[in-house]
């Protein structure tokens, strides 16, 4: 069992708007860590199974609205109390404010499921990408690991992992690849940044 009154234990933010495939990988991984926790994951969604599989996991869930974002700062607050070494957007779809962003210089990162600049912005998510990718007859897509700043999915690249494209490839072949590139290096991710 973790002492999370030692100093030295960095904490995790998650934010994320849905299932939470990526926070419950996150959540687990370092449960057993010895010196980094998951304290919090926030979620937009009222009703988001993200919530309570948090809870579920004992970590602090947070439900907020677009007024507690971007028209007042109390999201802006509650983070700085709790003073998280990284922020994580595993499926997170709002775009973080600019007071956000400057408070927390390069602790912010996301994972966006294509090849950046290709297939970013706003509107592209999830099976967006993959469709836009696919009628593009592309031979290849990934994912790419980045910094947030205040534009969607033009913040600095972190790291990029690649999959080829089968000929037969469909839409559920091809989210299935992606979120096993996800599952299989994000945590790694968050230990590099973290060290």
């Amino acid at each position: 069992m973790k002492d999370k009154s030692l100093p030295q234990t960095k904490k995790i933010v998650v934010f994320a708007s849905g299932k939470g495939s990526n926070a419950k990988k996150i959540i687990q991984h370092f449960d057993s860590h010895a010196e980094v926790e998951v304290s919090h994951v926030f979620s937009n969604k009222k009703t988001a199974p993200v919530l309570k599989m948090a809870h579920e996991h004992g970590v602090q869930a947070v439900h907020f609205d677009k007024a507690a974002l971007y028209e007042s700062n109390e999201l802006l607050q509650m983070l700085q109390q709790i003073k998280p070494d990284l922020i994580v957007l595993a499926g997170f779809l709002w775009l973080m404010p600019k007071a956000i962003i400057e408070a927390f210089p390069n602790k912010i990162i996301n994972v966006h499921p294509a090849l950046l600049p290709k297939y970013g912005g706003k509107g592209m998510y999830g099976s967006f990408v993959h469709r836009a990718v696919l009628q593009n007859n592309d031979t290849e897509t990934g994912i790419t690991f980045h910094y947030v700043n205040e534009n969607y999915d033009e913040g600095e690249h972190i790291a990029q992992f690649k999959v080829p494209i089968k000929p037969d490839e469909t839409l559920d072949s091809l989210q299935e690849k992606i979120h096993g590139l996800e599952h299989e290096h994000f945590v790694q991710i968050i230990e590099n940044l973290l060290q």
